[in-house]
């Protein structure tokens, strides 16, 4: 199953001093958008520009950052905006820092402030400040680039890019959200294709055109009408079929195979977390009580 990342398309930057890493991939589902995992020790940044908006965080350690005019330090638990042709910098201190960050295109943005707001955007999204203190932010943004730069879950990367972004926009730049509309329908409808197409590598461009919305809508109405996420919803049914299989005695690799679930670690992972022991376990404890019986 392709995930929104292919490892061969990641490309590790080099030469690096000790203890330095870096690593470029793209997010294919999201218009190809840059992205960036890295620790720099001593690596300084001159004044450069992006014809892109640079979006991160850090995750740990301390970086100086200089853009849109102002000077300061970003350290975990921030949130780090730099504008598109905005001119800036970046040093280590205190012993360097890791960050990750995203490279949105102007028209990427313009389009999800649009979906965020359901009303055209008189410009594109402007970001006051350069760092700002969101740990809730910051988690979240942190959870989409590790799930992007995997690569082996595409809908999970998809879905929490779009939703860290629509949340920046909301508190960090001034986009103000729809108010809510009739859900029920199109919600259903979508559920019904995660139903029918559970083994499939699905991703949010479909459901949302099922649904008739943009993808940022989608993921919002269908949390509020399910108590979950598409693709929380989607393991929750490639579970559940899994349960069916298991208790039929089926192997757990063609378990895996037949309910969409990349290899059989991640049909483990997300059995345990959701019925509370691993799927071999409860496949022999089917299997013994059927015996006894």
């Amino acid at each position: 199953m392709r995930g929104d990342t292919d490892p061969c398309d990641g490309m590790s930057l080099g030469p690096l001093s000790a203890g330095e890493t870096a690593r470029f991939f793209a997010a294919h589902r999201l218009d190809g958008i840059d992205c960036l995992s890295a620790t720099f020790r001593t690596h300084v940044y001159p004044p450069h520009m992006h014809e892109t908006y640079v979006i991160g965080t850090i995750e740990s350690g301390r970086e100086k950052v200089s853009a849109l005019g102002m000077k300061g330090h970003a350290v975990p638990g921030d949130l780090v905006f730099v504008m598109p042709q905005d001119v800036h910098d970046g040093a280590p201190a205190d012993g360097g820092y890791s960050y990750r960050m995203t490279y949105p295109g102007e028209a990427f943005l313009r389009d999800l402030a649009e979906a965020v707001s359901r009303r055209p955007a008189a410009a594109a999204p402007f970001f006051r400040d350069p760092v700002v203190h969101d740990p809730e932010g910051a988690r979240l943004f942190s959870a989409a680039h590790h799930a992007l730069e995997a690569g082996r879950d595409g809908l999970a990367g998809e879905e929490l890019l779009l939703r860290a972004y629509a949340r920046t926009l909301v508190l960090h730049a001034g986009v103000r959200p729809a108010t809510e509309g009739d859900e029920a329908g199109p919600v259903r409808r979508v559920r019904d294709l995660i139903e029918a197409r559970h083994q499939e590598d699905l991703c949010l461009a479909d459901l949302a055109a099922e649904a008739g919305w943009s993808r940022h809508h989608l993921i919002r109405a269908f949390r509020r009408e399910v108590g979950l996420t598409p693709h929380a919803y989607l393991v929750d049914v490639r579970v559940r079929r899994a349960q069916e299989r298991l208790r039929a005695g089926i192997p757990l690799a063609t378990v895996a195979a037949e309910t969409g679930f990349a290899d059989q670690a991640h049909l483990t992972r997300a059995f345990k977390a959701r019925i509370g022991v691993p799927p071999g376990a409860y496949r022999r404890a089917v299997a013994e009580n059927r015996a006894a019986a």
